[in-house]
């Protein structure tokens, strides 16, 4: 049965979803250690006659899942009671009244928790909208006209870098050929590459079977975490290109650890090894000090899955800062945002290369990339989306990777939705996941 225009958002249900990782390293890196990938994950109810529902989270990586519940719950007003029709039917409207909140904004403003919070039912709504549209959101939004997609976005304080009018310039140009790109997409898939040889507590052995099998799977790029140690990051970064040869790229990801000083030296005793980019060489709100890295060693910056909002990554494309965007779809405020970033990125012509991974991650930013591709940048060369290869399996349409490439997703959504089971077992702290974990320990 079709959407009645009379259909009310009758809930929002907010779980604590929290997945071990952290017993195999899975995630490990520099600065995150012992990880337990996690969402603080909600589900906008509907008494829609067809079922609709809206599915979003925050990616977190264990306790924080305390805090951005909590933060999401405190959003509810915004959501309960309301007719799904004004919500969905004006989501850049919806996105402003969550992030201008004069007293949850205060607590940013337009950054961290709150934001995070905000996009996450920010997103549950995209995810509604595309669903009662019978659409993934990558082609619920490159269906759009341009002044449709330039209403989404808020353009308080980007004015100095990117007008209405000059985004409504970029979508137009890109507008002649979409239908040929989205046919390309659905026959091709858009490029991915892999962190899951890379984390830092693996063992060299398993650093080297994991990138020789993702080759053999079709990657041309794999990733590897660095920061810990100067002497095994040059042995694994060593091992690493022996495995995979010289023409496939690795990419290195310090993870926020290091001063400016420190990642020139470090990066400059890497270089020989021909890293294609280093990514979070320092504080993801140093915008000068990303310059300065630039500046002083030989390989590119990449940043952006801890850069706070859109305001940030406008500063950093200004400086001259970074060679590749690496949006966040749990991040900054949703959808409405990531759209400014990438209109950003294609005014300053600079590549967008998505941070993913975690729980879910990669389900969401393929639709970013992918609409961006279709009707923003017009292109995917020098681009990749990451992929890290767990908890795929406790999603209902889990992203499918052929070749080392992202299939573009049939399924209407935003490939949000968990599992109802998966959900169960590893609520925290009373799941069966965790009961079974607090009996063995004690």
């Amino acid at each position: 049965m079709s959407p009645t225009n009379t259909a009310v958002i009758t809930d929002v249900e907010v779980f604590d979803i929290r997945f071990p990782t952290s017993e195999q390293l899975d995630g490990s890196d520099a600065m995150n250690l012992d990880p337990d990938y996690s969402a603080a994950y909600v589900v906008l109810r509907t008494d829609d006659p067809g079922g609709a529902e809206g599915h979003g989270f925050v990616f977190t990586i264990g306790r924080g899942n305390d805090v951005t519940a909590a933060a999401i719950r405190s959003l509810r007003p915004y959501v309960e009671g309301r007719t799904v029709d004004s919500v969905t039917g004006d989501l850049g409207g919806f996105h402003r009244e969550l992030t201008h909140d004069s007293q949850l904004r205060w607590l940013g403003p337009e950054k961290g928790v709150i934001h995070m919070a905000a996009g996450a039912l920010i997103n549950a709504a995209w995810d509604l909208a595309a669903k009662r549209a019978g659409q993934p959101v990558w082609e619920f939004l490159a269906s759009m006209t341009p002044e449709q997609i330039v209403g989404l976005v808020d353009f308080r304080y980007l004015t100095d870098a990117l007008t209405p009018d000059e985004a409504l310039a970029i979508l137009r140009a890109a507008e002649p050929g979409r239908t040929e790109r989205a046919a390309r997409l659905r026959e091709r898939g858009y490029p991915a590459y892999t962190t899951s040889p890379g984390w830092l507590g693996y063992s060299d052995e398993k650093l080297v079977r994991l990138s020789k099998e993702a080759i053999a799977d079709g990657f041309g790029q794999i990733k590897l975490k660095v920061g810990g140690d100067l002497g095994d990051d040059i042995r694994r970064l060593g091992l690493a290109r022996e495995a995979v040869g010289p023409d496939i790229r690795i990419a290195v990801d310090a993870n926020q650890r290091w001063d400016v000083g420190a990642a020139l030296e470090w990066m400059k005793a890497l270089a020989p090894f021909d890293p294609y980019w280093i990514e979070e060489p320092t504080s993801p709100d140093d915008i000068l000090g990303h310059a300065a890295v630039r500046a002083g060693q030989p390989v590119k910056v990449a940043t952006g899955e801890h850069v706070a909002n859109r305001v940030v990554f406008k500063q950093l494309l200004q400086a001259g800062a970074v060679d590749f965007v690496q949006i966040d779809a749990a991040r900054v405020a949703g959808v409405n945002e990531n759209i400014a970033i990438l209109l950003l990125a294609a005014k300053f012509g600079v590549p967008v290369c998505p941070h993913a991974g975690g729980v879910g991650l990669c389900e969401l930013v393929q639709h970013l990339s992918m609409f961006d591709y279709v009707a923003v940048s017009g292109s995917w060369d020098d681009r990749v989306i990451e992929y890290v290869d767990h908890l795929h399996e406790h999603f209902t349409a889990p992203v499918v990777i052929e070749g080392g490439r992202y299939r573009a997703p049939a399924t209407p959504g935003f490939s949000a939705e968990m599992r109802p089971e998966s959900i169960t077992d590893h609520i925290y702290p009373d799941g069966p996941v965790w009961q079974a974990r607090r009996k063995e320990a004690s």
